[in-house]
């Protein structure tokens, strides 16, 4: 049976013209801002146009473009691969959807009915679930699956903040770094949420840690010095902290190596590439740090690609902290009915 898998991601401006219009649709979306659309939208176009000089100087940074949709397809290449070694039963397919820019989930639905697949898996390239990632990707795909009449067999895999194959890839990347390293400080840095979205039940933070604590678990290195912080933080809402920056200076001042592991981005891009890589490394050097590692973002990390195939094959269930539990039940959390089932 043919079966279309879906890639969710972000996106990025594919030249610098387009920094704003990606901007826009950021921030008009209502899972980043809340509002009504008659406000929504006009506050969109006046922080995209108000943000985009900014924007424009970090991805002049890069070349003048986001490397996000190369790094996406080679990671939807891999793992197309992968899917048709390990199960010979089926013909997979994937697909690119991006959020914010190009492809659109619009365009892309065209591809896939050209394919007419028995069979749709979401897969969001966000370990973590948050409403503000996975669950608008998810919700605009459904949307414009209905709105276009388009009905098949749909299985939603939301999250995977511990699974096995996922946590060592992690465990992979972080021992290249810090083998034979002495008086380091290991940083796990995750995406920042505002306090208010967690309060309402995003189960996002929770999930995060749950990653780094499973890691950590894994890496079974006697007194790691190691901390989990947030970054990207915007706007004058309080946000979930500690913040990266503050635990680097923090840090730098005491002479530690720094090494910062990105925990929620599977693709490099603007803020591992940019605010990790120089921003925070410049502020790392002004604080007095010597020595300054990141850990690569997976990308097509060999345990990370199987991590993904395994989740897609055994779509039928859903695991959690290594337990098995079956179709809709509650996930064991203290937040929310599992969203990976999207049952109402």
């Amino acid at each position: 049976m043919k079966k279309a898998v879906i890639l969710f991601n972000l996106g990025g401006p594919d030249k610098l013209e387009n920094v704003e219009p990606f901007l826009f649709n950021l921030f008009n979306d209502p899972a980043i801002l809340n509002l009504p659309t008659i406000f929504r939208y006009p506050l969109a176009k006046l922080i995209s146009n108000r943000r985009a000089p900014t924007a424009k100087k970090i991805y002049q940074e890069l070349g003048g473009s986001s490397p996000i949709l190369k790094l996406t397809e080679e990671q939807s290449k891999a793992l197309e691969l992968k899917l048709n070694i390990d199960d010979k039963n089926s013909d997979y397919k994937c697909f690119i959807v991006m959020r914010c820019w190009h492809p659109r989930a619009e365009e892309v639905l065209r591809n896939v009915k050209n394919f007419n697949p028995g069979e749709i898996i979401l897969m969001p390239l966000y370990p973590q679930y948050s409403a503000a990632t996975s669950g608008s990707s998810i919700k605009e795909w459904n949307d414009i699956c209905k709105k276009n009449n388009f009905d098949i067999k749909t299985s939603i895999i939301c999250c995977y903040p511990t699974d096995e194959n996922f946590i060592l890839a992690h465990k992979d990347e972080i021992i290249k770094k810090i083998n034979n390293l002495k008086n380091f400080k290991l940083i796990f840095s995750a995406h920042g949420l505002p306090e208010k979205n967690i309060k309402k039940g995003d189960p996002y933070q929770w999930q995060v840690e749950q990653s780094v604590n499973k890691i950590i678990k894994s890496l079974d290195i006697k007194d790691l010095d190691w901390i989990l912080s947030y970054q990207s933080r915007v706007g004058p809402l309080k946000w979930i902290g500690p913040s990266t920056e503050d635990i680097i200076v923090e840090n730098s001042k005491l002479g530690k190596h720094i090494v910062l592991v990105p925990i929620a981005f599977v693709s490099e891009h603007s803020e591992t590439l940019v605010e990790l890589d120089i921003e925070y490394k410049e502020l790392a050097d002004k604080n007095g740090c010597k020595n300054y590692t990141r850990v690569p973002a997976l990308g097509i990390n060999e345990n990370y690609i199987k991590a993904m195939s395994n989740l897609i094959i055994k779509k039928q269930d859903h695991y959690f902290n290594g337990e098995l539990f079956p179709p809709k039940t509650q996930c064991p959390n203290q937040f929310t009915k599992c969203p990976c089932l999207n049952y109402e």
